[in-house]
């Protein structure tokens, strides 16, 4: 039974105040602390001032969870998003109800006596699995100082031979790191930067993701013929938010010309949202969804979302945000829900490292 709730502010990897809370039981004290974007898309779960959100983690939420049974994952979620009331938990704000629900998982896989990865296989009822890694290499948009208009470029590999061709680009770039532990040189053209990356990854068999955050692009605009030929110079396994947040008809061009050569997925798009992937499958306009806690609020929100994209055979991809923690919870959320890729950033900060490390740990325990 859960015997005390406490939250309390934290700093992520950009510096900014976040929320991390403590929750004791008579197995003993779960700690969960949660990330921030930097990148937002407008569909996301709203993140209060931190300060807002631990008064009410505090004030509201744990007396609500006294003496409840942390094993009841989706009655506890429930409750929490009652007690907000609102559509898109503007009242008590995501960042105070996420970290209470994932700390309420670690604490309900401690009962069940199970590692955290086989609870949410369990309670989500998903076969579990490893994530192949999308390590990031080089970053631009919202988070680096450089022109590169496209966020990340990741290759799509073994976590070992990504840190191995990550060290050699760094050698020819031999340049700074963004927000998320990739190369930010001072460059603006993606064909030059996939130069680079193919450079680096000579003699290796790679793939590539891009996740191009259109959303956010500052200056320039692509078109499909542009991704077209990317594609077809590059081995391009996934474009990430090709368009904008609404841009449904392109996403249909994009996924009818691409969709069976690389997965279309869905960021700003879907926001990890029920009514948007329905939304998105209605129209066909992706075939691939990233899932990031943080835009929905809650671990049954999370496998509801993930549930359902599965049902239309779409590719998973759990991510990181810009601003991280150290909470690995991702790591035993995309083997747990069984993704097929998970991003966690460059293979050198400490907040992206602990989520890949811990995806090594979880492969010696299976």
């Amino acid at each position: 039974m859960i015997k005390g709730l406490k939250a309390r502010e934290i700093l992520d990897s950009r510096g900014k105040p976040t929320v991390e809370v403590e929750l004791r039981t008579n197995k003993g004290v779960f700690r969960a602390s949660v990330p921030s974007g930097a990148s937002e898309g407008k569909h996301e779960a709203i993140e209060l001032k931190a300060s807002e959100a631990v008064k009410n983690v505090n004030q509201i939420i744990a007396p609500e969870l006294e003496a409840r049974d942390p094993a009841l994952q989706k009655e506890i979620d429930e409750l929490m998003i009652d007690l907000d009331g609102t559509e898109n938990k503007s009242k008590l704000g995501a960042n105070a109800i996420l970290p209470v629900s994932i700390a309420v998982c670690r604490a309900g896989a401690a009962v069940k006596k199970l590692p955290l990865w086989k609870y949410i296989s369990q309670i989500a009822k998903t076969k579990p699995g490893l994530p192949t890694p999308s390590v990031l290499l080089i970053e631009g948009g919202l988070h680096a100082k450089n022109k590169l208009d496209f966020q990340e470029f990741m290759i799509v590999t073994k976590f070992e031979q990504a840190k191995e061709i990550y060290q050699k680009l760094g050698k020819i770039l031999a340049t700074g790191l963004g927000d998320e532990g990739g190369f930010a040189p001072q460059i603006s053209d993606p064909n030059q930067t996939l130069d680079f990356i193919m450079e680096a990854a000579r003699g290796y068999t790679i793939k590539i993701g891009l996740d191009c955050a259109a959303s956010h692009w500052r200056k320039k605009k692509y078109d499909i013929d542009f991704y077209t030929s990317l594609v077809s110079k590059y081995p391009i396994i996934f474009l990430e938010d090709p368009f904008g947040e609404e841009d449904w008809e392109l996403f249909q061009e994009i996924t009818r010309k691409l969709g069976k050569k690389v997965t279309i997925v869905g960021d700003d798009l879907l926001t990890t949202n029920v009514k948007r992937i329905k939304k998105a499958r209605s129209k066909r306009a992706c075939n691939g969804t990233i899932i990031k806690p943080d835009q929905v609020g809650t671990v049954n929100e999370v496998i509801e979302a993930v549930k359902l994209a599965k049902s239309f055979d779409w590719k998973i991809m759990v991510s990181h945000r810009a601003g991280e923690t150290m909470d690995d919870f991702i790591a035993d959320l995309a083997v747990g829900i069984g993704a097929d890729f998970i991003k966690s950033g460059g293979p050198t900060k400490p907040e992206r490292l602990v989520k890949y490390n811990r995806l090594l740990k979880i492969e010696e325990e299976k």
